[in-house]
């Protein structure tokens, strides 16, 4: 028969063993009442507006995603068809969403948010008020907006409950190309050299031969073709002459004295130059003399 001092050590152990599982059972029942807490949360969180509204002191309000990058619509395109694929959607990405996503806009912004299908890759599409809604390759961070005006038919979009005419959207805001489609820039470096009318700088590219580009595919992602509409137009004082050239997808390049222009992807802002000398092919655009 145990001792007392046995007997006693077991009761001790029996009871630490109880409290032991006591404890776990607690451990176990704040964690499933931290998750039923959580739920809610989690649900909120992951009903985030699809759609949100950015401010600026030159282009007033314009849509964005709900990180903050900016959405763009294209002219060409028309009311639930977008009209941008190949070449076109690998520099202008499609904003898209799941088939069965909620799509939300933030309280008090009118118009409607819908999807359609992509004949391409059959994606999902996000339009508003119609129209699709896409990135653009340039915009590194939240905020940009070097994508507006870019070939006079790509704009940010203004919110709008959509009674207007489509181009009223993007010509509320001001599309800052103008009617002059390329400008002379000066560097300390490089002295001077071709941008977009946004200052957005230009390259060549030497594998080009006059009139054909031969950037195309992944070089196209990084360097995309540099498109507008006529009339082109030279600053005051600036010699040589604009041209257009069609490529595959059928958008028109904009060639100077014959030879196609880019954009870099890496040029954030006016004035970059960030695509100088990539792989000994691919310079800034003196003006011819």
């Amino acid at each position: 028969m145990p001792d007392p001092v046995t007997m006693s050590l077991a009761q001790t152990f029996c009871q630490s063993g109880k409290d032991m599982l006591s404890m776990k059972r607690i451990g176990l029942l704040l964690v499933s009442l931290t998750l039923l807490m959580m739920a809610p949360m989690v649900s909120a969180q992951g009903a985030t507006t699809t759609v949100a509204v950015a401010e600026s002191a030159d282009l007033g309000s314009f849509l964005t995603d709900a990180e903050g990058m900016t959405l763009y619509m294209f002219t060409k395109d028309t009311p639930g068809v977008s009209n941008c694929s190949g070449e076109c959607l690998a520099n202008w990405p499609a904003f898209t969403a799941e088939e069965d996503a909620a799509l939300t806009l933030p309280e008090g912004v009118p118009g409607t948010l819908d999807i359609i299908e992509r004949e391409d890759d059959g994606s999902y599409q996000v339009t508003y008020n119609g129209w699709p809604l896409y990135y653009w390759v340039g915009d590194a961070a939240v905020g940009d907006t070097t994508g507006q005006g870019v070939g006079d038919v790509w704009f940010v979009v203004a919110p709008s409950d959509g009674s207007a005419s489509p181009e009223a959207s993007p010509e509320a805001s001001p599309a800052a190309a103008g009617s002059t489609v390329l400008v002379a820039q000066d560097n300390a470096e490089l002295g001077a050299f071709l941008t977009d009318a946004e200052g957005m700088t230009l390259y060549l590219f030497t594998k080009d031969t006059e009139g054909v580009s031969t950037c195309v595919d992944t070089c196209l992602v990084n360097w995309p073709a540099f498109v507008a509409e006529e009339p082109l137009t030279l600053p005051e004082g600036v010699s040589g002459e604009l041209t257009q050239i069609a490529r595959p997808d059928g958008s028109m390049q904009v060639a100077y004295n014959g030879v196609p222009l880019y954009y870099y992807i890496d040029d954030v802002a006016a004035g970059d130059v960030t695509g100088q000398g990539k792989g000994e092919v691919w310079f800034i655009v003196p003006p011819a003399e």
